[in-house]
C-alpha cells in the first residue's frame, strides 16, 4: 500500500469520503434552514415594481412606469419633500398585466424635489424626483 505520511491509502480515502459527507449534509442542511426561513414570505406576484424615471431632474411630460402580474386597483400621487400629497395623478380600478405606463405633466408643479407613490391594496411604494421645468 501507498502510505501518504503515515497514512495508508485507504485512510485517505476514507477521510475523504468522510469529509465530503459532513459538507454534503451541511448543504441538505442549509437548504433546509433557507426553505423553513421562507415560509411566510408574501407572493412576489402580488406586488407591483415601481420603476425610476427615465430621466432625473424631470422637465415636461413625466412617463411613471411599473409592472404588475396581477390585475388590481393602483393610485399614482405627488409628494413634497416632507412627505404631504400635492397631487393624485391618477386612480383606477384595474392596472394591466405587465407594464404600465402613466404619463403626466410636470409643468404644473413649481421646481423642487417630490416623491412619486404607487399605492396598491396591499402596498406602498415611492422614489424620489427632482422636477426643473426651465
Amino acid at each position: 500500500m501507498i502510505q501518504l505520511a503515515m497514512y495508508t491509502y485507504v485512510d485517505v480515502v476514507k477521510w475523504v469520503l468522510i469529509i465530503s459527507l459532513i459538507i454534503l449534509l451541511l448543504i441538505i442542511g442549509y437548504k433546509k434552514l433557507l426553505k423553513y426561513l421562507g415560509k411566510g414570505v408574501p407572493p412576489k406576484e402580488d406586488y407591483c415594481v415601481l420603476y425610476p424615471l427615465e430621466k432625473d431632474p424631470v422637465e415636461g411630460e413625466i412617463e411613471f412606469y411599473f409592472t404588475s402580474d396581477k390585475k388590481k386597483s393602483f393610485e399614482i400621487t405627488i409628494l413634497n419633500s416632507k412627505l404631504e400629497q400635492v397631487l393624485q395623478v391618477v386612480s383606477k380600478e384595474s392596472c394591466f398585466i405587465g407594464g404600465n405606463i402613466i404619463r403626466y405633466d410636470s409643468s404644473k408643479l413649481s421646481n423642487g424635489q417630490y416623491f412619486y407613490c404607487l399605492k396598491t391594496p396591499n402596498q406602498k411604494t415611492m422614489k424620489k424626483m427632482i422636477v426643473n421645468n426651465g
